[in-house]
């Protein structure tokens, strides 16, 4: 069963067309990758279906209901969060704190909740959840440490804990593994394939084919807004217009 639904997407800035009537669908539970030469218009897609731009036309379905033009606070409330592709972290504060953060934003304390002391339990239950969010992630033994002082990939799994402290059912990650040595690609190709074995489905904007091509079951591949092709790994790695418009060769 389809989690999203994009159907004949178009986004235009003056007389360009960024995303030109583009239609998929991601299945529930599903890792889908979504990638393309720089241009193709894989951000721009990102940011239509966040609700960061309005459509220019067609539409975005989530869970059966049409969010097309919603702002992005409210489709990030209904379960359908993103990442950037730089991690917006504070760094003045922990790395518990930062998945704190994110959090509140999921359950805010209301005034009536902290004049009766209700706060305190919501406190608890917030602290609990980002704990067992940055377990998930790699990062419970450093939950205490400033976020300045991890590592380049540790930094990245936690901008992806923030994101999973709001519980999403669909987390959009736009290039995950921009900047990360082979190890650390390897370790964040494990935390995605554990957020996915707890319910998570996960769409992702990525360049590096091979972690692409061994955490995906299928991808979308965009060139110039439109769609070129789709399928699975094996599909995909030997599809002769994706060869010729991006890959360059089989990989």
């Amino acid at each position: 069963m389809a989690i999203l639904e994009i159907e004949a997407l178009s986004k235009r800035f003056g007389g360009l067309a960024a995303v030109d009537a583009l239609s998929f669908s991601v299945e529930a539970g599903e890792i889908r990758g979504l990638i393309g030469p720089n241009g193709a218009g894989k951000t721009t897609t990102f940011n239509v279906i966040g609700g960061f731009y309005a459509p220019t036309s067609g539409r975005v379905v989530y869970r059966g209901r049409d969010i097309s033009g919603l702002p992005a606070h409210r489709i990030a409330a209904l379960g359908l969060v993103r990442t950037f592709q730089a991690s917006l972290l504070f760094h003045e504060m922990t790395v518990l704190e930062n998945v704190l953060v994110g959090r509140h934003l999921h359950a805010p304390v209301g005034l009536w909740d902290a004049l009766t002391g209700r706060n305190r339990a919501v406190e608890r239950a917030a602290e609990a959840k980002a704990i067992a969010v940055l377990e998930t992630m790699g990062l419970a033994e450093r939950r205490d440490e400033g976020t300045v002082n991890l590592p380049h990939g540790m930094q990245r799994a936690l901008g992806i804990a923030i994101a999973l402290a709001a519980e999403p059912k669909l987390l959009m990650l736009d290039e995950p593994f921009t900047g990360m040595n082979a190890e650390e690609t390897r370790v964040m190709m494990g935390h995605i394939e554990t957020v996915r074995r707890s319910g998570v489905t996960v769409l992702l904007v990525e360049h590096d084919m091979q972690a692409v091509m061994g955490l995906c079951d299928r991808i979308t591949v965009l060139n110039f807004g439109r769609l070129l092709a789709e399928g699975t790994p094996g599909e995909i790695r030997r599809h002769p217009d994706v060869i010729e418009a991006y890959l360059g060769t089989a990989v």
